[in-house]
């Protein structure tokens, strides 16, 4: 028997209880810890997640303190973290569950789904992780096993390709042991069989079973449909100072990065004089003008290119909130994006 069958499971099982990872959300795997860290580790790496998710435990134990936490709170908490509708969705999910379920999560799988911000995957890990039901939570990682294991060179990024996968899967799960059969599947494809061409089939406990492996295609599989090129934009970002504090403004309440603190921008790439005369046009007072080092960041469709001026100004706008760099440390979220400039400020502190 080989492929997608209920023969994966007593080898997966076995070689998950004897060497997988030790993580701070698999220590305690509550509810709220395995909502909390699920939606941290979408579009993010796990070792990047372990301090984000501990510092988050710190300051906000569970649901009823995210329902009562204050934008500022939990938006510096995620920051750097990326995709920030996904904190904005979670603190949404709190008042609701504290509205509608007494501030503990729903042990249903639809009424998991129905809240903002979970998806299937993560309401079929949080089902089953948290509460033992026998639902599955198929990811990256479970579909490229899974297309590995059937030698199915359906792309991936296909709906109709997760859908059936889903199906195979939920017709495997085991009763007693659900979240550990999803996140022995999850750890594989983390550990073993790898994106990106390279998995380590030698290593692999179910490689007798794996059809890929036998047919030799586990190394150009998953396939995936072509990706659209990512749009380049150029900007200027400027770094104000005015006795010691920095200018900050909001961007706006949709699109890119919406309803953030930022560095001020204009965009294009802009010469010292070019920039002089914008300040000129704006009224600001520019005392001192430095280019600062350019800096490229890249978003999942856009891609940032940035020139970076560091200006001492003689006057507060009054269009900017100015703040102390401690303040921004502490108290201000801002995008991973300015961070190549924000670290002429460590510098000086």
């Amino acid at each position: 028997m080989s492929g997608v069958s209920s023969a994966i499971i007593p080898p997966l099982l076995t070689w998950y209880d004897e060497g997988h990872r030790e993580l701070p959300w698999r220590t305690s795997p509550t509810p709220y810890h395995v909502w909390i860290s699920e939606i941290m580790l979408q579009q993010t790496r796990v070792e990047a997640v372990r301090g984000y998710f501990t510092r988050w435990m710190q300051a906000l134990p569970d649901i009823q303190s995210l329902a009562a936490a204050e934008e500022p709170l939990y938006m510096k908490l995620w920051e750097g973290l990326g995709y920030y509708s996904r904190v904005r969705n979670l603190h949404r999910a709190a008042v609701q569950v504290c509205e509608h379920y007494h501030g503990a999560l729903p042990a249903s799988y639809d009424a998991l789904l129905a809240l903002p911000g979970i998806g299937e995957y993560t309401a079929g890990a949080i089902a089953s992780i948290a509460f033992g039901l026998p639902v599955p939570a198929v990811d990256g990682n479970v579909l490229r096993v899974a297309s590995r294991l059937e030698n199915d060179f359906t792309p991936i990024t296909d709906p109709a390709c997760k859908r059936a996968v889903r199906t195979r899967f939920a017709a495997l799960m085991p009763a007693d042991r659900p979240g550990d059969l999803n996140q022995a599947l999850m750890e594989l494809g983390a550990t073993v069989c790898l994106p990106n061409g390279a998995p380590l089939c030698e290593s692999c406990p179910i490689q007798h079973l794996c059809l890929g492996y036998h047919h030799g295609n586990a190394a150009i599989l998953p396939v995936r449909a072509a990706k659209k090129a990512r749009r380049i934009e150029h900007r200027t970002v400027l770094l104000l100072r005015y006795q010691g504090m920095v200018g900050l403004t909001r961007r706006p309440d949709t699109g890119l990065l919406a309803g953030l603190w930022e560095l001020p921008s204009v965009e294009g790439t802009l010469s010292p004089a070019q920039i002089r005369r914008v300040f000129t046009e704006r009224g600001w007072q520019c005392a001192e003008l430095l280019s600062l080092r350019p800096a490229k960041h890249i978003f999942t469709h856009v891609e940032w290119h940035m020139t970076g001026y560091y200006v001492t100004l003689s006057a507060p706008p009054n269009e900017l909130t100015f703040v102390t760099p401690d303040a921004l440390r502490t108290a201000y979220a801002l995008p991973s994006a300015f961070r190549p400039f924000l670290s002429v400020i460590e510098e000086e502190t």
